[in-house]
């Protein structure tokens, strides 16, 4: 099997598994350890280093691990508990892409990660590919091997906690560009896998307003003001489309607002939730690169789950 390399364990996170582990159980202890009960079927997940935004993602990712149809008790976020979800494959959404941009997908092998290899699910990607290219016959997929598929933060930084939570299922990563096509994407995804009979979730990568002269993207100046317009004002619009699952309205704002890198990736994710049967998108937690690096460059990010 062709093994695509992990290219930033060792420095946007641990590449080591017992490094990996111990982070992800002091993850699991951040805001008391809160997790969130309910039914999701996907959710919404920073992609910076672990250092910056590695805390919600890993407890999005766990709470929909932890989610059960069955039970509306609170989670017990003992790792035992939260490796218990049986999970056929895991659709995982993102690359920063322009509008015009074409959609891949990784189609075959393996993705190394810290605590073993990721194996793409090769019958739904070809049943993807399929159903995608009868409806789509003028849009060309992009499809790639695990040596060509590129090296992406979006997808590698989410990869160790799926195959931590998620450790009996495999992965379809895909490329969405932000356009009509994301929410096409995410409905084909639903539609592949239910023609095969098999269980999975979806993960939608993206980060928030990149503002400051780093980003070259400074409307309100620098300072406080600056800092405060992002949390109270160019966020929360990107925030209230994703919780309500608005496909177009997600693309608008990232492209309008840049206050969504990957709106491609989101849509696509909201898409295939509703389709499963999803009625909202649940605000989980929030933050700023600047609680961790003050200065005049940073770097929103939310996480969001999507609930039955």
């Amino acid at each position: 099997m062709e093994i695509k390399r992990a290219a930033f364990a060792g420095s946007w996170y641990p590449s080591g598994a017992s490094e990996c582990k111990e982070q992800i159980e002091q993850f699991l202890t951040q805001k008391n350890g809160a997790l969130k009960k309910g039914n999701f079927v996907g959710g919404i997940v920073p992609h910076a280093g672990w250092f910056f935004s590695g805390s919600i993602a890993c407890r999005v990712i766990a709470s929909i691990a932890n989610s059960s149809a069955n039970s509306s008790s609170a989670f017990d976020t003992t790792i035992q508990k939260t490796k218990s979800k049986k999970v056929d494959a895991v659709f995982i959404f993102g690359m920063h892409m322009n509008p015009l941009a074409k959609p891949c997908i990784m189609v075959n092998g393996a993705w190394q990660t810290p605590f073993g290899d990721l194996a793409v699910h090769e019958p739904l990607a070809s049943e993807f590919i399929n159903n995608f290219n009868l409806l789509n016959p003028t849009i060309n997929l992009k499809i790639d091997s695990a040596h060509s598929f590129p090296e992406e933060n979006t997808i590698e930084l989410q990869l160790p906690f799926i195959k931590y939570f998620f450790a009996e299922s495999q992965i379809i990563p895909i490329g969405v560009p932000p356009s009509d096509v994301a929410q096409t994407i995410g409905i084909l995804a639903v539609e592949s896998a239910q023609k095969l009979g098999l269980n999975v979730v979806f993960i939608g990568s993206t980060d928030m307003t990149h503002y400051g002269n780093n980003y070259g993207f400074t409307p309100t100046g620098s300072g406080q003001k600056a800092l405060d317009w992002v949390k109270a004002e160019n966020d929360p619009k990107a925030i209230n489309a994703m919780c309500n699952m608005d496909c177009h309205e997600i693309v608008f704002q990232g492209l309008k607002n840049r206050n969504l890198c990957c709106a491609g990736a989101v849509a696509a994710a909201a898409a295939a939730s509703k389709k499963m049967g999803a009625t909202k998108g649940i605000p989980f937690d929030y933050a700023t690169s600047y609680e961790k690096n003050p200065g005049s460059s940073f770097v929103g990010y939310s996480g969001i789950l999507f609930a039955l």
